[in-house]
């Protein structure tokens, strides 16, 4: 089975370099893998110093590169849906009282509709994803289930599927697909996203790794990344603090350097615990060549069960109980006072800082209210009842 990691973190941390080291040392290993960059400011051609594009490029024998270009896969290989995406922005603007309304990600939708392509081909056995910086990545891979979610609001196919054709009820009520050849263009567009979903947040397939560094702004960006990766149901599964200065530096001027970076280095590992950690020194010079990326592959990327697959958490989840359902979610990081949660129409709706997810509910949950919600120790339980039977809405 194609095992697809995917490497982010704030801009400036090495995580291309990280995720080509990555992607080296699986070639290393005689894994067909794939290189792919989704980021629109592409440098794998720079790292590697060779020519890298829209098309598919071998740097070694197990080793291919990409740079995908979302408006070029949309011309060439996804036109059709490009139409059924050109007819959905319409018709919400017809909606919206003619108002256009601009969904963030959309463009990018195509880079992954890309990835899950060359997934279903079974070409490659590991595909390591580059990433744009966090706040992108972040736009990026919550686009499938908002636009989901849009197409539900706007559109008969969302507001009579989406309870089916959901991954959550899919799963849960072991409900199967039509057959997609009835289906018109924005159908088709829907199941994709759904397919989308589901390898994404498949944890036996995906999982998500940060990169860091032991700076005070970059540490707190990457523990939100964290929170809002859980958010959206997403396996994070590794932490790589780069640049870590070595012990032996005889230079007075790196000195409180040094103490800096061992104060955050302890934050992390106390905040990352329960996730593999890996430091990798500051090196003397670029990591900007071949020769650089395996070196710190040989150097860094050591530790037995780089690929393996993680232990799973379960990130969302119904219970039935006496007297109704309770849905538990993974929310690590989050403090009471930031979290509001309440119902909207059929959609549970999560909102942390910038953050809002709104969770469509099964059929099953229909017409139930919110009758308590507690967070702790990174797990927000809600419990929902038959209307009447609730209580005052508190954070507990």
């Amino acid at each position: 089975m194609t095992r697809i990691i995917i490497f982010t973190g704030k801009g400036g941390v090495g995580k291309t370099s990280v995720a080509a080291a990555t992607a080296w040392r699986s070639a290393q290993m005689h894994c067909r893998t794939l290189l792919v960059s989704t980021d629109m400011a592409h440098n794998l051609g720079d790292l590697f110093e060779h020519r890298i594009g829209r098309e598919t490029v071998q740097l070694s024998e197990y080793l291919d590169a990409l740079e995908l270009d979302p408006e070029y896969i949309m011309q060439e290989e996804f036109a059709d849906l490009g139409r059924a995406i050109a007819n959905l922005l319409s018709g919400m603007a017809a909606e919206a009282n003619g108002d256009l309304l601009m969904l963030a990600g959309m463009e990018e939708l195509f880079s992954l509709l890309k990835l899950l392509a060359i997934y279903e081909s079974n070409v490659y056995e590991r595909i390591i994803v580059d990433c744009a910086p966090t706040g992108e990545t972040l736009a990026l891979l919550k686009f499938p289930e908002l636009l989901g979610w849009y197409m539900e609001k706007f559109f008969p196919i969302g507001k009579a599927a989406v309870r089916i054709l959901s991954p959550l009820s899919k799963k849960v009520f072991q409900v199967e697909l039509p057959d997609r050849r009835a289906m018109n263009d924005l159908e088709k567009l829907y199941v994709r996203l759904i397919d989308l979903q589901e390898i994404l947040k498949d944890h036996t397939v995906t999982s998500v790794r940060l990169v860091t560094l032991a700076e005070k702004m970059v540490v707190e960006e990457t523990k939100r990344s964290y929170m809002y990766l859980n958010l959206y149901g997403y396996q994070v599964d590794g932490l790589y603090i780069n640049r870590v200065l070595p012990e032996m530096v005889d230079n007075d001027y790196f000195d409180q350097w040094q103490q800096l970076q061992k104060h955050y280095i302890t934050e992390l590992e106390a905040v990352f615990a329960q996730l593999p950690i890996t430091k990798i020194n500051w090196y003397e010079t670029d990591i900007c060549t071949q020769e650089a990326i395996a070196r710190l592959s040989q150097e860094a990327l050591t530790a037995e069960g780089l690929f393996d697959i993680p232990k799973t958490i379960d990130h969302e989840r119904y219970e039935k109980v006496e007297d109704g359902y309770l849905l538990t979610l993974y929310l690590p990081l989050v403090e009471k006072g930031e979290l509001e949660l309440y119902l909207a129409g059929l959609d549970l709706i999560i909102r942390i800082g910038n953050f809002k997810r709104s969770i469509p509910l099964p059929n099953a949950l229909r017409g139930l209210s919110v009758a308590s919600v507690k967070l702790d120790d990174g797990w927000l339980r809600v419990k929902l009842v038959k209307e009447g039977e609730s209580y005052a809405q508190g954070l507990s």
